[in-house]
């Protein structure tokens, strides 16, 4: 079990960003809806005397946080790919268990947590503003850095250490 967790965590990234596209194609109107609630609760939105100013303020601030929403798709589905794609790279590659364990950890978690930095701030973005959002949620951020780490050490090992045999090879 091990060993296969990495790959489930991987499948479950993409299929959170599949299952989001989905609810997207359904109704895309349930997010607009949210962001402009969100928006009307700022303080900061709120308190922007001139109408028009305000008006233009929010519109630009609900085109950037639709984006946060796409931008988990994007990477969620990205990402838990390309995730995928390395796991079974990993496979074919003559390391010890432990070193290939670790890597695939790395990879798979942080690959797996990475894409919810946008999914957080485009919830809570439109209400405590977008950068005090991405700050908030920013360890899920960092976790695109576990990810890379986990990518560093599994291309050391591809260099450093022999590929199995494709099979029929020996």
């Amino acid at each position: 079990m091990k060993a296969k967790f990495p790959f489930v965590l991987a499948i479950l990234g993409m299929v959170g960003g599949v299952v989001i596209s989905i609810v997207f194609g359904v109704n895309e109107g349930v997010f607009k809806d949210r962001i402009q609630a969100g928006l009307l609760k700022n303080e900061k939105i709120q308190s922007i005397a001139d109408e028009g100013a305000r008006a233009e303020k929010m519109k630009v601030e609900a085109d950037k946080n639709w984006r946060y929403y796409q931008r988990y798709h994007f990477h969620a589905t990205g990402v838990g790919s390309m995730s995928l794609v390395l796991l079974i790279f990993l496979g074919f590659i003559q390391a010890s268990k432990t070193q290939i364990l670790t890597s695939s950890y790395m990879i798979s978690i942080g690959g797996f947590l990475y894409p919810f930095v946008w999914l957080f701030a485009g919830i809570y973005g439109p209400e405590m503003g977008r950068d005090q959002a991405k700050e908030a949620f920013a360890i899920f951020g960092y976790m695109g850095g576990v990810c890379l780490m986990g990518m560093i050490f599994a291309t050391y090992l591809a260099i450093s250490k022999p590929l199995k045999a494709p099979l029929g090879e020996a």
